[in-house]
């Protein structure tokens, strides 16, 4: 993807002629380079209680001058903040909406019912800005943490996103609310659980369904105490539907892609011929056509899908990747053959949802080793087999249902890598042609473990995980020895960035290094800076982190630090909106968990109040952005003003 204007190579700096005030119009001035001056850990309750930054970037010119942009956290909004939706009710932003639209209730308190509001912001999408000017930015709300009597309500309660149109100040970047409304998923069965996403190159939003929910299980789960993932799914068509009968597994685990018009009216579509998994996100290649996944949970799987056509994904091949381990050292290499699964259309599969197969047309199953089936373990979404080794056999004609609505299982039936833990965000450097893959936590099924059907990944763990970083390459084939119709296909997958686990916790509790990442989460590239952005999500570090990586001089910077047991989400760098830069940036359930911290350092009552003073515990999360980024545009643009002064000066 080509944009305009000159891209920053921050290690190798940029040649833009200009001229210093001070010095003679033969002698230029250039930017030399451009880096992030990193944030400090926070060390009082205060600190640790708030999104924290002393971070900035610092811009060095060729005549030894320097040039410092403070960075700043900017508040949009709470999700407990109230907004007039276009409904014309009055409800909370994380305020999920039923089939009808309206604020779904949380009965959960005999005698006093309120809406549920979620506190837990994920996706970010701020989109180029409309003919108009006007700027549109998507938002997520993957879940609420708990009801109002305190019960986990994770995946139980039907999730949502907002379209927020968003005021410019054209002097200063700031930006600010105009309207929030919430975006209709009735078309598509609702929203479950949607984690990360992105925006394309055409200026959509692609969402995400995680941890989808196990159709074995809600076949065959009769018991009195039912699987949470069969509890789950049930509990949400009540909410939704209004109706439990309505309940169907195959809903959900897609992709749903977002169109915005320029009248901010919204249009919602499922792809299904991208496959069902445990969605964190996905993330369209410079082609416009090759895309790539993350699927989150444990025994999980890295998957390909090639359009048939640029900017359509309603229909395309789909393929997944078996993982062939070169190096066990410092996170791990290997290099990536890639299985077809199938090509489908989104209607294909919609017909096929739609007359109601369930997952015994599609697999005959045993609980024990059985000629004619075979082996798999995968993420089964919590369901009766969570964790368990599945003995499966395709049933006749089969192949397509398998491959796009049972993905994982299908594709580890053909021999792909299904030992990946806590596949999480993923980000594109379309210059030099790499895909950013974050592993949160390096266990389980990466580890050595000669029990599992397949034992493809033997890596030593590492909790606090990696960035791994996959090369793309053309004139690839399939493991079956078909070409592959795409530029965009990795060939290999190395660690890049390691984080690093203490023997000991530290005075602050964290349990991993502070000073590298730990818990890698949200990942997101800016072609001007040349950077990496890495959010995490992190039982390690008591203050997740926000940080940039960058990818020539190899420094990682800390930028932000959220609140003490809040997760670091929505992040999104933004090179240019009309003519400013941003780094879009949430965070979810502050508060949570902090009971797994021992902190000698503070007292961790003292953080938990000044949390609960703020956002309350589980209450409450934000979506905002860190402010400050000079635009790189900008940046040429008063260097050659510069110069042009100059030289009309010595002209006079």
């Amino acid at each position: 993807m080509k944009r305009k204007g000159i891209v920053v190579a921050l290690a190798l700096g940029m040649m833009v002629p200009a001229l210093h005030p001070s010095q003679a119009a033969t002698k230029e001035v250039k930017i030399e380079s451009i880096s992030f001056s990193g944030s400090r850990v926070p060390t009082t309750a205060e600190e640790m209680s708030k999104p924290f930054s002393t971070a900035s970037v610092v811009v060095k010119y060729t005549d030894g001058k320097t040039k410092n942009f403070p960075l700043t956290y900017k508040q949009l909004f709470k999700t407990t903040d109230r907004f007039k939706m276009s409904n014309g009710e009055t409800f909370s932003a994380g305020t999920p909406t039923d089939y009808y639209g309206d604020p779904i209730t949380d009965k959960s308190v005999d005698g006093k019912p309120v809406h549920y509001v979620s506190d837990a912001p994920d996706a970010n999408s701020l989109l180029r800005p409309m003919k108009d000017g006007s700027l549109y930015l998507v938002s997520h709300y993957e879940y609420d943490s708990l009801d109002n009597a305190g019960n986990p309500a994770w995946r139980r309660v039907p999730a949502s996103m907002t379209l927020t149109k968003l005021y410019q100040n054209m002097k200063t970047g700031e930006l600010k609310i105009a309207t929030v409304d919430k975006i209709d998923f009735s078309t598509v069965n609702g929203l479950w659980v949607p984690c990360n996403g992105s925006l394309t190159p055409w200026n959509t939003h692609l969402g995400s369904e995680e941890y989808e929910p196990d159709a074995r299980s809600f076949e065959f789960d009769t018991s009195d105490k039912p699987s949470q993932s069969t509890a789950h799914l049930k509990d949400f068509a009540k909410l939704y539907f209004d109706d439990e009968k309505k309940a169907n597994p195959y809903y959900y685990g897609f992709i749903p892609e977002v169109f915005v018009s320029s009248d901010g009216m919204t249009r919602v579509v499922k792809h299904y011929s991208t496959g069902r998994r445990s969605n964190e996100l996905m993330v369209v290649m410079p082609d416009e056509r090759t895309a790539y996944f993350g699927d989150d949970g444990e025994y999980t799987m890295l998957f390909m899908y090639v359009a048939d056509k640029p900017r359509d994904l309603s229909a395309g091949t789909l393929y997944a990747a078996k993982f062939i381990q070169t190096s066990a050292e410092n996170g791990g290499a290997g290099n990536l053959e890639w299985i077809k699964l199938g090509h489908a259309t989104d209607k294909e599969i919609k017909r096929i949802i739609d007359k109601g197969i369930k997952f015994s047309d599609i697999f005959e199953v045993s609980n024990e080793p059985k000629e004619g089936f075979t082996p798999v373990k995968q993420y089964s979404g919590q369901g009766a087999n969570y964790g368990k080794i599945e003995y499966l056999k395709l049933k006749p004609g089969m192949e397509k249902a398998a491959a796009f609505l049972e993905t994982r299982r299908y594709a580890a039936m053909l021999g792909a890598t299904s030992e990946f833990n806590k596949m999480e965000g993923l980000a594109v450097n379309a210059k030099d042609k790499k895909v950013y893959v974050a592993i949160s936590d390096i266990s389980k099924g990466m580890e050595k473990n000669n029990q599992d059907p397949t034992d493809h990944i033997q890596l030593p763990k590492v909790k606090a995980g990696a960035v791994y970083e996959l090369s793309l390459e053309p004139r690839q084939k399939s493991t079956a020895g078909e070409p592959i119709n795409s530029e965009y296909v990795a060939s290999s997958m190395k660690a890049l960035i390691v984080g690093e686990d203490l023997a000991q916790p530290d005075a602050y509790g964290n349990k991993a290094n502070v000073n590298k990442i730990a818990g890698p989460d949200n990942l997101s590239f800016s072609e001007d800076y040349r950077t990496l952005f890495i959010g995490e999500d992190s039982s390690q570090h008591i203050n997740n982190f926000v940080w940039a990586y960058n990818v020539d001089t190899k420094k990682l910077s800390r930028i932000l630090s959220v609140p003490a047991g809040a997760e670091a989400t929505g992040l999104q760098a933004v090179d240019n909106r009309n003519g400013f830069s941003y780094i879009m940036s949430n965070f979810q359930h502050p508060g949570d968990e902090l009971d797994h911290f021992a902190p000698t350092a503070v007292k961790l009552e003292d953080v938990k109040k000044a949390i609960n003073a703020t956002y309350g515990i589980n209450q409450a999360g934000a979506v905002g952005y860190i402010q400050g980024l000079p635009n790189i545009q900008k940046l040429q643009e008063e260097l050659k003003k510069q110069q042009k002064a100059q030289q009309s000066k010595k002209k006079k």
